[in-house]
C-alpha cells in the first residue's frame, strides 16, 4: 500500500490551497482574541486528514460516501460534540486545503478528550476505522493531531495544517498530541500563545 506525505509540503509551504469559505455550528467568533480563561474554559480540537484510493465519485469511494451523512449526524448530536468543518453540504469532503485533491480534511471541536474518543471508537464511527483501508492509504506522516483551544475559540483551516505539521515534525506536545499521548489544557501556555501567526478562522453563525 502506497505511503502519502503531506506535511512536509507544509513545513515547505508548497502544495497548499487557501480553503473556501465554510460553515460553524457555534457562530461567528474572533479566532485571534484570547481572553483569561480557567482550565474549565477549554475544549479540545482535532484535525484528521486521509487519502483517498479513488476519487469520491468512484465506486471504490460508494461504501464511504453511503454513510456519511450517518456519520456526521451521529457526530452533530453525540454528547460533548461543539463544532465541525462543513460546506453547505453538510461535511467537508469537498474541501481541498491541499493541492491533492483525494485528500479529505475532517476538522471539529469537542468539550473533552473523553468525548471524542467516545465517538471515535465505541460508535458507529469505528465501524468506519475498521473499514478504512478499504478506501484509503496509509499515510507515512502524522495523520491526526489534538490540541485545546479555549471555549468559543474556533480554530482556522491554516491552524490546523500548521499543527499537524508540527505534530509530524517535532512529535507530541501541548502544540499538538495524539490519543496514545495526551496532555492537560496549560492555561500558561495557551494564554501566553501569539495566536495571530494564525489565518483566522471562516466560521460564521447558522
Amino acid at each position: 500500500m502506497r505511503a502519502t506525505s503531506v506535511n512536509r509540503l507544509e513545513r515547505t509551504g508548497a502544495g497548499l490551497r487557501e480553503p473556501v469559505a465554510t460553515r460553524g455550528k457555534i457562530g461567528s467568533v474572533s479566532c485571534a482574541v484570547i481572553e483569561k480563561l480557567n482550565m474549565s474554559s477549554y475544549h479540545i480540537a482535532q484535525v484528521n486528514i486521509a487519502r483517498m484510493k479513488a476519487p469520491l465519485d468512484d465506486a471504490i469511494m460508494a461504501g464511504f460516501v453511503a454513510r456519511l451523512n450517518e456519520i456526521n449526524a451521529l457526530a452533530d448530536n453525540s454528547p460533548g460534540f461543539v463544532w465541525r468543518l462543513q460546506t453547505e453540504a453538510g461535511n467537508a469532503t469537498y474541501l481541498r486545503p491541499y493541492d491533492d485533491d483525494r485528500i479529505l480534511f475532517n476538522f471539529s471541536i469537542w468539550e473533552t478528550i473523553e468525548a471524542l474518543r467516545t465517538y471515535v471508537y465505541k460508535t458507529a464511527h469505528a465501524e468506519l476505522l475498521r473499514q478504512r483501508r478499504e478506501w484509503f492509504e496509509s499515510f507515512s506522516d502524522a495523520y491526526q493531531a489534538l490540541w485545546w483551544v479555549p471555549n468559543g475559540y474556533v480554530p482556522g483551516v491554516d491552524e490546523a495544517r500548521k499543527r499537524l505539521a508540527h505534530l509530524d515534525e517535532h512529535g507530541p506536545s501541548q502544540f499538538a498530541f495524539t490519543f496514545k499521548s495526551t496532555f492537560p489544557a496549560d492555561a500558561d501556555f495557551i494564554e501566553a500563545f501569539d495566536w495571530s501567526v494564525f489565518r483566522p478562522c471562516p466560521a460564521t453563525r447558522t
